[in-house]
C-alpha cells in the first residue's frame, strides 16, 4: 500500500490559546480546551513526530487535536526544540513541557497523559520511562520509534537516528526506550501492521524486551493513519485514550 499523509498538509481549526512553557521560541503548545468535559479527564500533552528534524512542526497535529478536544480531552499539542547533533534538547524540552504545562491550563483533573506518534512516541516512552513529573499517570505511543538501535539498523527516516543522536545508538541507550527501564506508568502502543515509515517490528522489539506494555496491531493502518481522524484506525487510538484516562 502506499501511504496516505494527506493528513500532513490538512487545516484545522485554530487553537484556542497558545502557551509557553519556556524561554525558547519552540517553547510554546497550542492549546485546545474541551470544557466541562476535559474538566473531567487528565490533560493530553501531544508531541509531535518528523524524525526529530526542524522541517516537521505542530501544524500537522492541528486536526488530530482538534478532534480530541472534540472528544472530550484538553490537548496541549507542543514545540520542541528539533536540533540535529544535539538530542539532549529536545529530551529537556519534553520534561520541562510535562512540568509546565499542566499548572498553566485549565479544563483538566491535574492528571496528564502523554501522547506521541513517531518520533513523538519515542519522547512519550522516554517520558513514560523517566516520569518526570508525578502528575505524569498513562503514555500511549502511536507508531513509535521504539527501539533506536533497531531503527537505525534499518536506516528509518534515510539515517534519521544517527542525525538526531549525532554518535550510535548504543552509546546514547539512555534515550533508547528499548534499553531505558520499563515504564513507570501504565503504557500504551499503537502500531499499524501496514506502516511503511517505521515498522511494526520496531515497536515488537520494544515489547519484547517490556512486556507489561500493552502493544495493539491495527490491520491494514498505515503510519499516518493513527494521527488521522478521518482514518478507520482513529476509533482504536481514541478507545486506548479513553482505557488509560480512567
Amino acid at each position: 500500500m502506499t501511504e496516505d499523509r494527506s493528513i500532513l498538509t490538512r487545516a484545522a481549526t485554530a487553537p484556542d490559546e497558545i502557551v509557553a512553557y519556556g524561554a525558547e521560541p519552540e517553547h510554546v503548545a497550542d492549546v485546545r480546551h474541551a470544557g466541562e468535559r476535559g474538566a473531567r479527564r487528565p490533560l493530553v500533552v501531544l508531541i509531535h513526530g518528523g524524525f526529530w528534524r526542524p522541517a516537521f512542526d505542530r501544524a500537522h497535529t492541528g486536526p488530530m487535536a482538534a478532534a480530541l478536544a472534540g472528544a472530550g480531552w484538553t490537548v496541549a499539542s507542543i514545540e520542541y526544540r528539533r536540533a540535529p547533533t544535539v538530542p539532549d534538547h529536545t529530551i529537556d524540552d519534553i520534561g520541562w513541557a510535562l512540568e509546565s504545562l499542566p499548572a498553566n491550563i485549565r479544563d483538566h483533573d491535574g492528571r496528564v497523559v502523554v501522547m506521541g506518534h513517531s518520533a513523538g512516541g519515542h519522547l512519550a516512552l522516554w517520558a513514560a520511562s523517566k516520569r518526570p513529573v508525578p502528575e505524569l499517570c498513562a503514555a500511549l505511543a502511536l507508531a513509535p520509534v521504539a527501539d533506536l538501535q533497531l531503527a537505525h539498523a534499518l536506516n528509518l527516516g534515510g539515517g534519521a537516528v544517527l542525525a538526531f543522536l549525532s554518535v550510535e545508538p548504543e552509546e546514547r541507550a539512555d534515550l533508547d526506550p528499548r534499553w531505558m527501564p520499563p515504564p513507570a506508568i501504565p503504557t500504551t502502543i499503537v502500531h499499524g501492521e501496514a506502516d511503511e515509515v517505521v515498522p511494526l517490528s520496531v515497536s515488537q522489539s520494544y515489547v519484547a524486551d517490556h512486556p507489561e506494555v500493552r502493544l495493539v496491531k491495527l490491520p491494514a493502518a498505515g503510519h499516518f493513519a493513527l494521527i488521522d481522524p478521518l482514518s478507520e484506525a482513529w476509533p482504536a487510538v481514541v478507545g486506548e485514550l479513553e482505557r488509560l484516562s480512567s
